[in-house]
């Protein structure tokens, strides 16, 4: 019994209560049967009544459940007489009795255990421990299941950090081996801040600057022009160009291969392009190279050139060999650049190509006789950029008055005449020019232009030329383009010249006078005069 005199649910005890709390028996306790059970007890001290008008068994727990002395009741029979004690207490013990049924109050959230012959008749709080034991198998469950998603959370933190740090080591041993590494274009667009700060434009796209992960300046020059490919093919090309190392050569670093999307990365050249240096214009009046910066740029790039047609596996033909193409590091060393871009724009995968390309200016011949193109195309184009190193400018250049506008042709004149020096570059001072390099330059220049194919040296050979190696140079025959200028008159092809230079803003190409093949560039600087006149 509690201190308030209430009934407690404890069936070893005496139940004693206030008759002002009967009511409460029915709302706190409820009636457990335990069938075929009859129970000790001592009449004296534990019955509190013994009903024989009962009726029905159910009658006999009713009656315990009303009285709030009532610990438990138990019907019977007694020769066929129905009978029901009603006890305080339960002091002794249970036995099988298939006449009797037992009742046990019990709390209304409580169940009993049945007990069998001489087991306890009792009922324990099975429903609470179950709620205990409920609790205590979630409560590990749960700090099991925050461990795992824990443990899982870093597994793949530890993860993401260690691709990102597995890329970072890649791209540092990339960038070490040479090897190219593969972009995104996402990762273009940031490392070029968008494509917002263009370096130049050219035949086959638009260079922007960049910077890779370790602060190294990039050019990233996006393809503007490239024909249809699969990503492999042009991966495998983009891996062989990339495999050639020359110091002569611009280095590809990495590449883009995302959809329609072509980029090639390259290493930034500090001093930029060769026509920067060699062409006076305004925004470059203060930029000057002397005679010697000059002609170690014509011998080293003739060594890029030659590395790419001689020396490497897979031979590749520039097709567009020109100033815009030579680029300048600090130290005014020149690297060829955008060399195998032909293969990568679509070029025949042979040492023969069959599609116009280039510039026009530096077109050998052959593009427009639709004669197959080799390596000595290259070698035209070559010629034709050496020329203009010597004399500080283009060889069509409308400014000039009719006997010296055709560079090639004044040039050829005053060498045979013995003037060499005049077609120098007239910013160098009198004396800075070593004339005996000045005639090796000439000799090897106009040996490159001649029209017929086998008549021109290979690069190698025009590389021993320009070193010395060989000591003699024949002097070489005037090229057919010049001779026939001189034939035509250069005053008459400067006055029509000059009527359509006046005339248009830049001259265009007539693709009715050509093959339907021959599509190429062609601007006002670069022309030759024979390919772009036509009666």
């Amino acid at each position: 019994m509690g201190n308030d005199g209430e009934c407690v649910a404890n069936s070893s005890m005496v139940v004693k209560c206030d008759s002002r709390n009967n009511h409460m028996s029915h709302d706190q306790y409820r009636i457990a049967t335990v069938q075929q059970t009859n129970y000790y007890f001592s009449e004296e001290y534990s019955v509190i009544a013994n009903y024989s008008d009962i009726e029905t068994v159910s009658k006999c727990g009713d009656a315990c459940l009303s009285d709030c002395e009532c610990a438990a009741s138990v019907y019977g029979l007694d020769d066929e007489k129905p009978y029901c004690w009603v006890l305080r207490s339960l002091d002794f013990g249970g036995f099988e009795d298939p006449s009797s049924t037992l009742f046990v109050k019990i709390a209304a959230n409580s169940s009993i255990s049945h007990g069998g012959r001489n087991g306890s008749g009792s009922g324990d709080s099975s429903g609470e421990s179950g709620n205990v034991k409920a609790k205590f198998l979630v409560l590990p469950i749960v700090l099991s299941m925050v461990l795992l998603v824990g443990l899982l959370c870093l597994l793949l933190y530890y993860n993401v950090n260690r691709r990102r740090s597995l890329k970072r080591a890649l791209e540092n041993s990339l960038i070490v081996s040479g090897a190219p590494m593969n972009f995104t274009y996402r990762d273009l667009q940031i490392r070029t801040s968008n494509f917002s700060e263009l370096l130049g434009t050219g035949g086959f796209g638009s260079v922007y600057k960049g910077s890779l992960s370790d602060g190294t300046f990039v050019a990233v020059k996006k393809l503007d022009r490239v024909l249809p490919h699969g990503e492999k093919e042009f991966i495998t090309e983009v891996n062989t160009i990339g495999s050639m190392h020359h110091m002569n050569l611009v280095r590809l670093r990495g590449y883009c291969s995302e959809g329609s999307q072509r980029l090639l990365v390259y290493e930034f050249m500090k001093n930029g392009s060769l026509d920067k240096w060699i062409f006076p214009t305004y925004n470059s009046r203060d930029r000057l190279l002397d005679w010697p910066t000059r002609f170690n740029i014509a011998i080293a790039t003739a060594q890029g050139i030659a590395y790419f047609h001689e020396q490497c596996r897979n031979r590749i033909i520039h097709c567009d060999i020109k100033p815009e193409n030579i680029l300048l590091d600090e130290n005014f060393c020149p690297k060829v650049s955008d060399f195998g871009l032909a293969k990568l724009m679509g070029r025949e995968h042979s040492h023969v190509v069959t599609m116009v390309r280039g510039t026009r200016g530096y077109l050998a011949p052959e593009w427009v006789s639709n004669r197959p193109i080799t390596v000595k195309a290259d070698v035209y184009s070559y010629g034709m950029l050496l020329l203009e190193i010597v004399g500080g400018r283009r060889n069509l250049d409308m400014s000039y008055d009719a006997e010296d506008f055709f560079y090639p042709g004044w040039a050829f004149k005053e060498m045979t005449n013995g003037t060499p020096m005049k077609v120098v570059d007239r910013r160098l001072q009198q004396g800075a020019v070593e004339e005996e390099e000045l005639m090796r330059a000439l000799k090897v220049g106009f040996w490159c232009i001649q029209d017929e194919v086998s008549m021109r040296p290979s690069m190698g050979e025009v590389v021993k030329m320009l070193e010395g190696s060989i000591d003699i140079i024949n002097m070489p025959p005037m090229p057919q383009t010049v001779l026939e200028l001189i034939e035509e008159g250069l005053d008459h092809v400067y006055k029509a010249m000059k009527r359509e230079f006046n005339h248009f803003s830049s001259f265009s190409i007539h693709t009715s006078t050509l093959p339907p093949s021959s599509q190429a560039t062609c601007s006002n600087s670069t022309m030759s005069p024979r390919y772009c006149l036509r009666s």
